[in-house]
Parts: structure tokens; C-alpha cells; sequence
């Protein structure tokens, strides 16, 4: 049948509105499923909820929605169910050709704030430039940032070319994110400091990373200049960058400038957070003046179980530990409960106070009230204080029973009690025993080393001197650093680069005629060469610790507070050296070692014995 012309038209017309009309009714009701299923995911909590959502978006045929997906992505991150996410939208029936930028940058950060799959968010990133999405400024941060927590410097390479490559090392966002990679790969803190160098703008965001990464390093003389030059720059710091800063004098034990900062933070109205505060006890409580950081403790009007831990353990570095043991007792009535680093802290308070009952009863309370499984350090500071109580043989019973397998501090530990307390035969053993299990190891060699010196066998100490040389292994040295007038002073043992040094060495002779009057008697036995006790004591006499102090003795007033930090353990005769400099020179000596503090008055230490 054959319609007129102008019917044909108005047929034409209707099938057109109709066609309109059902596009207008399908976009309306794709939209009305598209807010359900958003506002469904606003709701979201829980992996159950997600899945009842994900089928929703499968009923509604939203499974190729950006938006939709991009929501979806963002609130499976945020209940830790990315992965979940992750296998929905590259699924087989995926159309991956709509995903957007903004709905691979949401992946990519999602993966980059876990804990244990940073590397995804690598994965993630080269399937977007697979699939030919390109990135934008936003997404850089996100995939530094995981970069940073796998450490890869080659793959941290690699992602500053394709920045370069994109057009986004101008970004001052990108920029920063770089600086922190860097400094998180290993190897990487000088490229860390070349792009900082060459950053054209930059803001207390830049100086942070910067500051942070040396202080994370133990660069910290560097963080501290650092951070002069943050001032000279007129940058405000936040409290981000003064916990790095707070970090750095930490290390370097150095409390004046510590003082200096708590007064910055005071002064710039720097937010005090519950980071910042930690820091800042940390700091005093590891520079020496622990009532200082006890003060500040009490003080907080919010604390965290890092607040009750630097404490703990600042009273343990300073021998007391009746203190540590009852505010660890107080944290217990407050309803705190502790982990297994706040067990760490006691043990060590327990050990170096020589509260072996109490040590014990707290280790069996930690894993039958608590329920925490001991981990090697726990074991470690038990090992520690069953030796310096001079249990050696119950020491070695402990190590023998132990579930897991001890590691070489433990094994060190035990043979440092062996030499200190004459079991010399079986710290030969042990030692032996530890060079065949590592082999390329200096500090094993200088064991073995130092107790065939305690034992004169100066033939076998010779031999192990020289296959530490055909290994090319050197002995770490030992250092002592002092901060004296706003700068930070290290000595070496024999150390005259000091432009001081002949001062220093005069000073030095002096207190050796002053304690030898007083009735000092150097340990020769800490020598260990095969050399005249003339020889020995002039060895002795060039001790880092001596130099520091000598240096102190003439460059501040009489009576003040000395305080020097050593990087090792400091040995018998100095300490026993310092004992009579306090008392001659009416001066308290606070010293920090590898181990503890020592606080040096009237002829006395602090520390309830030495070995």
C-alpha cells in the first residue's frame, strides 16, 4: 500500500520523535542507575556490601562506566578490597578502551598506599601506557610514591624519563614526589639532591623530602644544614619537616640544638601534633636530659602508644629502670595496651638496671597476658641482661632452648659476655662457630681478633688481623662527636685534623698526670697489640672519647656539662678514665654509647656495673 507524500513525511517525523524520545527515556534512566549505583558505594563499608554492589552494576550494565568504575575503585581502596576491584575491571568482559586517567590514577594510588603490593601500582601504570591512556600530572605522585616503598633506584630511573618525557618535571607536586623517591632508593640520596638543587620553585613540601631523607639515612649533619638553609631561604617549616630535624639531632646527640628547635616550634607557632610531641620526647630523652623529656610526656594532652614507648625506653638508655618498669605499670592502669616494641623498651630497662626476676616475670607475661609472640629482639635483650648480670652459662641454656633461630646480635652478645667475663674458651667457640656461618663479616674477625688479645695468643690474633686484609675487611673506627657553639665537633682515635689538635693533646697529657696522681690505673688490656705498657697507654691516651673531652675541658667554662656521643661501645679504660676526669675537673659527663648513657659525677657512673 502506498502512502502519499506528505503522510510518508509526517510517518518520517513520528518515527524520528519517537526514536528522540526512547534515546532521551534510555540516557534519563541510565543516569537515574548511574547516582543509584554512586550513591549505593557512598554507603559502601564492607566487602559483603561491595559485592552486592558490584552486581547491581552488572544488573544495570554499568561494568564499562568510568564514572561508575572510578567510584567503585576508590571505595574498594578505602576497605582494603583493591584487589577485588582490580579483578572486576580486567575481566575478560572488560571494555578497557572507556577507562579514563582519572580512573587508573584512582587504581594506581589505591595499590601505591598499601602496605604489600606497591608493585602493582607499577603494573598499573604501564597498562595505562599500554593501553595508550595518557597520564597527566596527578598520576606521577601516585607512582613515585609506590616506587619509594619498593626502593628500586633503576625503576626510579626509569619513571623520571617518562616524566621528562611527558612534560612534567616542572610540576613542583611531581618534583617533590621525586626528591622523597630518591631518597627512599638506595643509592639514590645524591640524584635526590640534584633534582632538588635544580628545582626552579619550591615549598616547605621540597624542603621536607629533602631534610627527611638525610635525616632517614643517619646523614644527619646534613639535615641539620639543611635546614639552616631552609631559614636563610625564608621557607616556614611545618611540623613535618621539624620531626626530620628533631630526627637528626637525635642522632647526633645533640641537645643544645634540640632546645634551640623546641623554642622554634614555640616561637614560629609550628602545630604541635601528637608526631611532633613524640619527636620531641624522643629527642630529650636521647640527647640526655630524660626528666626533660618525662616533663613533656606528662604534659600531652593526647598520647599514643609511641608517647609511653620513647619514655620507657629513654629511662632504659639511662639505667633506670625501677622508673621505666612503674610507668610501664601506670600505662598498663591507664588501659593502654602495649605491643611488642613497648616489651622491647622494658626488657632493656630490666637489663641494664639488672632486674633479672622482673626481666623474666615480664617476658612470661608478654606472651600469656598479651598474647605476643617474642620476636628475635625480645630474645635479644633477655640474652643481654642474663650476661651483663654475668649469668653467662644460663645466657648460652637461653639461646639453646630458643624456638626460633638466634641471630648473630644474639650470638655477639654472648660472646662480648665471654670476653668481659674470662669464659674466653667458649667465646672462641662461639665466634668460630659464627665466622663459618658468616663468613664475610668484619665484626666476627675483630671478636675472634680482640679475645685471642685477652688471651695473648698474639700469633692468632696476628693471623686473623691479616686475613681480615686478604678479605679487604677494616674495622669500623671508633668516633666521638660533641656539639660545642652551634656546630658539631667528631673525633677519631689519634685524631689531629683538628686544627686544636696540639691544645688537644696537651690537654690530654694533663689529665693523664692528674688521674695518675688520683690513683688512676690505665686498663692496658684494652690494647690489644702485642706492644710495651708504655706503647699501650699512649694508645689508650688517644681514645676518641679522651680527645672529645679534652677538647670540651678547654673550650667551655669550669664546672658546665660535657656531653659527647660515641659510636661504638665505650671501652673499660675510658670508662674508667672519665670516672676520675668528672671527679679532678668537677664536671658532669654525660656520655651516650652504642649501648646507653652514662652520666659521669664526682668520680661515679651511673651505670650499675660494666662488662
Amino acid at each position: 500500500m502506498q502512502f502519499p507524500t506528505q503522510k510518508r513525511k509526517l510517518l518520517k517525523v513520528t518515527e524520528s520523535t519517537i526514536a528522540i524520545a526512547s534515546t532521551i527515556h534510555c540516557s534519563a534512566n541510565n543516569r537515574a542507575a548511574e547516582q543509584r549505583c554512586l550513591a549505593l558505594l557512598q554507603d559502601c563499608n564492607s566487602l559483603p556490601k561491595l559485592t552486592q554492589v558490584h552486581t547491581h552494576i552488572l544488573k544495570l550494565g554499568l561494568q564499562n562506566n568510568p564514572l561508575v568504575l572510578t567510584k567503585f575503585t576508590s571505595t574498594s581502596s578505602d576497605i582494603y578490597a583493591i584487589d577485588y576491584a582490580s579483578s572486576f575491571l580486567f575481566s575478560l568482559e572488560s571494555d578497557t578502551r572507556l577507562y579514563d586517567t582519572f580512573l587508573f590514577n584512582t587504581i594506581i594510588r589505591a595499590y601505591a598506599q598499601t602496605n604489600h603490593s606497591k608493585d602493582k601500582a607499577i603494573c598499573m601504570y604501564n597498562l595505562m601506557l599500554e593501553y595508550n591512556v595518557l597520564p597527566n600530572k596527578f598520576t606521577y605522585p601516585f607512582v613515585l610514591k609506590a616506587c619509594a616503598g619498593i626502593g628500586n633506584l633503576n625503576l626510579g630511573k626509569s619513571l623520571h624519563g617518562s616524566v621528562l618525557k611527558f612534560g612534567f618535571d616542572n610540576d613542583v607536586h611531581v618534583q617533590n614526589t621525586m626528591v622523597h623517591m630518591y631518597c627512599c632508593g638506595r643509592g639514590g640520596i645524591e640524584f635526590a639532591r640534584k633534582v632538588f638543587d635544580e628545582m626552579g620553585k619550591m615549598d616547605s613540601v621540597s624542603w621536607s623530602a629533602m631534610i627527611g631523607g638525610y635525616a632517614r639515612l643517619g646523614m644527619s649533619t646534613d639535615a641539620v644544614s639543611l635546614f639552616r638553609q631552609m631559614q636563610i631561604a625564608g621557607v616556614c617549616p611545618d611540623e613535618i619537616t621539624m620531626v626530620s630535624v628533631l630526627s637528626a639531632c637525635t642522632d647526633l646527640g645533640a641537645l643544645e640544638l634540640g632546645k634551640w628547635v623546641e623554642s622554634y616550634i614555640e616561637k614560629e607557632g609550628v602545630q604541635k601534633t601528637v608526631e611532633l610531641c613524640n619527636a620531641l620526647i624522643d629527642m630529650f630523652a636521647k640527647c640526655g636530659n630524660v626528666d626533660k623529656a618525662i616533663k613533656l610526656f606528662r604534659n600531652m594532652e593526647e598520647r599514643t602508644i609511641v608517647s609511653w614507648t620513647s619514655v620507657i625506653v629513654g629511662l632504659a638508655m639511662h639505667g633506670r629502670g625501677v622508673e621505666a618498669v612503674a610507668l610501664f605499670e601506670e600505662m598498663i592502669g591507664s588501659g593502654v595496651v602495649p605491643d611488642d616494641v613497648v616489651f622491647i623498651g622494658l626488657l632493656s630497662a630490666c637489663s641494664h638496671s639488672g632486674l633479672v626476676d622482673r626481666g623474666r616475670d615480664y617476658f612470661d607475661l608478654m606472651v600469656k597476658n598479651f598474647g605476643i609472640v617474642p620476636k628475635i629482639e625480645h630474645y635479644g635483650c633477655m640474652v643481654d641482661m642474663l650476661c651483663r648480670a654475668g649469668l653467662i652459662r644460663d645466657a648460652l641454656e637461653f639461646v639453646q632452648q630458643m624456638p626460633i633461630e638466634p641471630n648473630p646480635i644474639v650470638w655477639r652478645t654472648l660472646i662480648n659476655a665471654c670476653r668481659a667475663h674470662g669464659e674466653l674458651k667458649l667465646g672462641e667457640k662461639i665466634t668460630r662457630q659464627l665466622i663459618r656461618n658468616e663468613p664475610m663479616h668484619e665484626s666476627n674477625y675483630v671478636l675472634l681478633s680482640n679475645i685471642y688479645a685477652k688471651m695473648f695468643n698474639w700469633e692468632k690474633k696476628m693471623r686473623i688481623r691479616e686475613l681480615m686484609d686478604r678479605k679487604g675487611m677494616k674495622k669500623i673506627p671508633g668516633s666521638t662527636m660533641i656539639e660545642l657553639g652551634n656546630e658539631i665537633y667528631e673525633f677519631v682515635a689519634g685524631d689531629k685534623s683538628h686544627y686544636q689538635y696540639s691544645e688537644i693533646f696537651e690537654m690530654v697529657d694533663e689529665m693523664g698526670r692528674e688521674m695518675k696522681q688520683a690513683g688512676y690505673v690505665p686498663t692496658t688490656s684494652e690494647v690489644l697489640l702485642d706492644i710495651d705498657n708504655e706503647d699501650k697507654e699512649d694508645t689508650l691516651n688517644t681514645h676518641s672519647e679522651k680527645l672529645a673531652i679534652a677538647f670540651a675541658l678547654l673550650n667551655t667554662p669550669p664546672g658546665t656539662s660535657i656531653r659527647i656521643v660515641k659510636n661504638l661501645r665505650v671501652c673499660s679504660d675510658c670508662h674508667s678514665a672519665t670516672k676520675f676526669v668528672s671527679k679532678i675537673y668537677n664536671r658532669e659527663i654525660i656520655m651516650r654509647d652504642r649501648n646507653r648513657f652514662h652520666h659521669f659525677k664526682d668520680g661515679m657512673c651511673s651505670c650499675r656495673d660494666f662488662w
